[in-house]
């Protein structure tokens, strides 16, 4: 990965976009994509819709990752200066005693700490459970007075790491889900205006509020109005201990893009991005969803009348935790996935099931078509 790519990821990752507060994020994307996109808009939820307007009249496509993170909200502040949190998200609380916070006020972020007794006060059998997130505090080591004077209720709180390269090409930071999928639909677009780009429109939705819902999806779909909607997430490594790969696949960092594959997914889609995938020589893995996915793609499927969806994610240990863990090999191979894809796209392919040459045999509908003429000439010159 370039260094300037990294760069730009490492300046998401580390700029807070809890759920319901992703305004920082999306400044980032606005001023990235300025030179390359035809159009950027920003919907009234806060996602943002940049797009490359297409070549010719093939099937338009949006691209959508969320750019929010999991986080705490502030509950209630002590008399003593000690802040009570819930959740924003599907956060662990298994995993935050001891941990360093970022409690984001309007005159900026303030450091705590997530405070909890010491095993030398904990009853032994008290040892064995997790302290429930609403018997933490947050120690934020100032006066009570200062801290009620700076400190509201609703105030977000992310934890406070950064990103990091370590070992053989991977990277460790908070929230790579899904700002690891921002910064693929960032480098599609761009990779697509250096082609001059693809024969339809293409919109990268950068979305909001995933993490409670897929608000941010299901809108963006709403409004752009593509005829194929892709979900770009994160999924689970199972390349680690612990994990049952009976139950949960074999999933593994490094491996290339994961392609989804179930009923919240168009079949002709999926079958695209394999053949895409296997065109550029990139290594793929599949994954089974037998229901809706816990991504985007759950909303975009169901937008209006329904979108042609996909779903491509790059595996992810340690998810919803502060230490996530990609490999970066996976972000670069799955923008030239997506890519391929988009370039592959003309005005006569077919989305609806059982109706496409493609996904009988996965050759495009025009290598069918033109068998098809090849074996009708052959016919009518015996």
């Amino acid at each position: 990965m370039k260094k300037k790519d990294v760069k730009f990821l490492k300046r998401m990752l580390e700029t807070p976009s809890p759920t319901g507060s992703e305004e920082a994020v999306a400044a980032i994307v606005r001023e990235r994509l300025s030179d390359s996109a035809d159009e950027i808009e920003t919907n009234v939820l806060g996602s943002v819709h940049a797009t490359l307007k297409g070549t010719g009249a093939g099937p338009s496509v949006m691209l959508a990752a969320h750019m929010d993170e999991i986080g705490l909200m502030v509950t209630y502040v002590s008399d003593e200066g000690y802040l009570s949190v819930s959740a924003i998200g599907g956060v662990d609380a298994a995993i935050l005693p001891g941990m360093r916070v970022d409690v984001h006020t309007f005159e900026g972020a303030l450091r705590g700490v997530v405070g909890r007794k010491p095993i030398h006060l904990i009853p032994p059998d008290d040892r064995k459970s997790v302290t429930p997130l609403d018997k933490l505090v947050i120690d934020l080591g100032m006066p009570a007075k200062a801290v009620k004077k700076r400190v509201r209720v609703g105030d977000s709180i992310t934890f406070g790491v950064g990103f990091e390269r370590f070992g053989k090409g991977m990277a460790v930071s908070r929230a790579f889900d899904d700002k690891a999928g921002v910064w693929v639909a960032v480098r599609v677009l761009e990779e697509l205006a250096k082609a001059g780009g693809a024969p339809g429109d293409f919109t990268s939705a950068i979305t909001v509020q995933e993490e409670i819902g897929v608000r941010g999806g299901e809108t963006s779909a709403y409004g752009v109005h593509p005829d194929v909607g892709l979900a770009f997430d994160v999924t689970h490594a199972t390349d680690y201990p612990g994990i049952d790969k009976t139950k949960h696949g074999d999933i593994a960092c490094g491996q290339g893009p994961v392609i989804a594959r179930g009923p919240n997914i168009n079949p002709i889609v999926f079958e695209r991005l394999v053949a895409a995938a296997e065109a550029e020589g990139i290594p793929y893995q599949i994954e089974a969803e037998p229901g809706v996915t816990g991504t985007d793609a759950r909303g975009i499927q169901i937008a209006r009348g329904g979108k042609a969806t996909g779903l491509v994610s790059v595996a992810l240990r340690y998810m919803h935790t502060p230490t996530e863990v990609v490999a970066l090999s996976d972000l670069e191979a799955t923008v030239k996935l997506l890519v391929r894809f988009m370039l592959d796209l003309d005005e006569n392919v077919s989305f609806v099931p059982g109706m496409s040459c493609f996904e009988a045999d996965g050759s495009s509908d025009g290598e069918a078509d033109g068998a098809a003429n090849e074996e009708q000439g052959a016919e009518s010159t015996e």
